[in-house]
């Protein structure tokens, strides 16, 4: 299995509106004007590294994983390089890009543009961060802002370029009007769609999330299911389930086929995102078993 969208820090340093966020300890944060319980309460120090990252992947057997970062823990550029070399086989990782021209990649294998959070909301006004990820053969992770508010200006991007990859994050906000207009997108040949963040957007309704299981449906019927994968949003949304919980309701849905499951669960992220031979990971059963 490859896990499509998680976060890592040795250190948040973030900003939200305008505001710092920043770990206050027991995996509470500072989050702009408010205190939110950003990783699990057993985190007490705040440090969310790959050796953290990969026991609970190890234990749900998720074989890899790719980092994607976002405004709100500050720029982890420097540490993903480090996380990048020493386990070149489990993680691809994303530069994040600030609108402050495009970010050094030298050792990343993509980047990550915060669509919703731009100052500058006009993607074809950020042109030159998708033509240089074209030209070094790069991929493009992007979370959109709410409904089709974007997706005009991406289309154009991604006609633009078509030998560049791009994955549309958050399942293209799924519980948003018009998610659908962003899950279209990845009827294009180089655009795809991931699921980080699905539960937290369907977190009212909670585990085994029914919702989450027919939209996954309704994206297969748009796009096809070749152009879906499975993220995580690890850690923020272990705040509500466990790692397991994050793809064991996809799972054990009668919904979906065996084949389906393992387009969504592997297959299509090793290709999109250049995986090559992942670990074997035994069963480890737990103590409630």
């Amino acid at each position: 299995m490859i896990d499509a969208h998680a976060h890592l820090w040795l250190e948040q340093n973030g900003v939200v509106d305008g505001l710092p966020v920043y770990a206050l300890g027991g995996g509470r944060s500072q989050f702009g004007r408010e205190v939110r319980q950003m990783l699990p309460p057993a985190m007490t120090d705040g440090v969310n590294s790959a050796e953290r990252f990969l026991s609970h992947m190890d234990f749900s057997r998720v074989g890899g994983a790719v980092i994607t970062q976002e405004y709100i823990d500050g720029n982890q550029d420097a540490y993903l390089r480090e996380v990048r070399r020493e386990y070149p086989d489990r993680f691809r990782v994303c530069a994040l890009y600030e609108e402050n021209g495009v970010p050094d990649t030298d050792g990343m294998d993509g980047i990550k543009i915060c669509g919703s959070r731009l100052a500058d909301p006009d993607l074809l006004h950020h042109a030159a961060v998708f033509e240089e990820a074209d030209r070094r053969g790069l991929f493009i992770g992007i979370d959109l802002a709410d409904g089709s508010l974007q997706t005009g200006a991406l289309r154009e991007l991604a006609l633009e370029h078509p030998s560049l990859r791009i994955a549309i994050g958050h399942f293209g906000m799924v519980t948003r009007p018009g998610w659908e207009e962003q899950i279209r997108l990845a009827c294009l040949p180089n655009v795809s769609v991931e699921s980080g963040g699905i539960t937290w957007l369907f977190n009212e309704e909670y585990y085994p999330y029914p919702s989450a299981v027919r939209a996954i449906l309704t994206a297969r019927d748009i796009c096809g299911m070749d152009k879906l994968m499975w993220g995580s949003d690890y850690p923020r949304t272990m705040t509500a389930i466990t790692y397991r919980m994050s793809w064991d309701f996809i799972d054990r849905s009668p919904l979906l086929t065996d084949g389906e499951k393992r387009l969504l669960f592997h297959e299509n992220a090793a290709r999109f995102y250049r995986f090559g031979t992942l670990p074997d990971l035994p069963v480890i059963h737990h103590m409630a078993e």
